[in-house]
C-alpha cells in the first residue's frame, strides 16, 4: 500500500524519471501534486506496473492531480553534461513547469541538488512508497515510452517499440549492424565503439 502523503501539512510534490540507463533517447522527468486523499488501486512505481495499466492511469494522474509536468532533456545534452546531471535538471524542468509551487519535493533516490529554496527529501525506492512518486513515475515512463515509439517510425531497425532505447540483446544487435543514429548516447556503451569524431552519426 503507498503512503498517500509523507507530511500532512505540506504541499508536496512527487519527481521521479524515466530512460537513465538507456542507450538512446532522451530521459523524461515528472512531478506531480496529487490530492492528500488521492487513491487508485492501480498505482504503483512504474516498473511494477503494465504497459496497459500504465496507459489507463496516465489520464486519470492527469485529470485528478492538483498539478503536474514532465520535461525532457535529449540525448545531446546527456552527452554533454552526463546523465546523472541531466536526470536532475530534467526534474527541476518539470518542477518550473507546475502550475502551484510544492512546499516540500519528494525525489525517487538518494541524492538532489536542491531547487529554489524547497526542501526536499530523498527516498530510495520511493516510487513504490509514495503515491506521489509513482504517479511522476507513470508519467515520466509513459510520455518516454510515447516519444519513443515515434522515434522507431523513424529508426525501425533499432526495435525501439519493444526495447524503449534500453541495451537489450537485440538493441546491440542492431547497432553492431547499423551504427548508431542520431538518437544514440554517444557516451554510452557499446555507443562509444561507434563515434568515429564528435560530429559522426555512426560508423563508416
Amino acid at each position: 500500500m503507498l503512503e498517500k502523503q509523507f507530511s500532512k501539512k505540506l504541499v508536496e510534490a512527487g519527481c521521479d524519471e524515466a530512460g537513465r540507463g538507456c542507450l538512446a533517447g532522451p530521459v523524461f522527468a515528472a512531478a506531480v501534486i496529487l490530492p492528500k486523499n488521492f487513491y487508485h488501486p492501480l498505482l504503483n512505481d512504474s516498473k511494477q506496473v503494465s504497459e496497459a495499466d500504465r496507459n489507463v492511469l496516465r489520464p486519470i494522474i492527469e485529470d485528478q492531480a492538483i498539478a503536474w509536468a514532465v520535461s525532457m532533456l535529449d540525448n545531446d545534452e546527456i552527452d554533454r553534461i552526463n546523465i546523472l546531471k541531466a536526470s536532475f535538471k530534467a526534474m527541476h524542468l518539470a518542477i518550473d513547469k507546475l502550475s502551484c509551487r510544492p512546499e516540500l519535493l519528494l525525489i525517487d533516490g538518494h541524492i538532489f541538488p536542491p531547487y529554489m529554496g524547497i526542501v526536499h527529501k530523498c527516498i530510495i525506492g520511493g516510487d513504490a512508497k509514495y503515491a506521489s512518486i509513482a504517479a511522476a513515475s507513470i508519467l515520466a515512463k509513459t510520455y518516454r515510452d510515447e516519444y519513443m515509439y515515434k522515434m522507431h517510425e523513424q529508426y525501425p531497425q533499432y526495435g525501439w517499440n519493444g526495447n524503449k532505447g534500453y541495451a537489450t540483446k537485440d538493441h546491440r544487435a542492431q547497432i553492431r549492424a547499423h551504427g548508431i543514429s542520431p538518437l544514440h548516447r554517444k557516451t554510452f556503451g557499446i555507443c562509444k565503439d561507434y563515434v568515429i569524431d564528435a560530429g559522426s552519426a555512426s560508423k563508416q
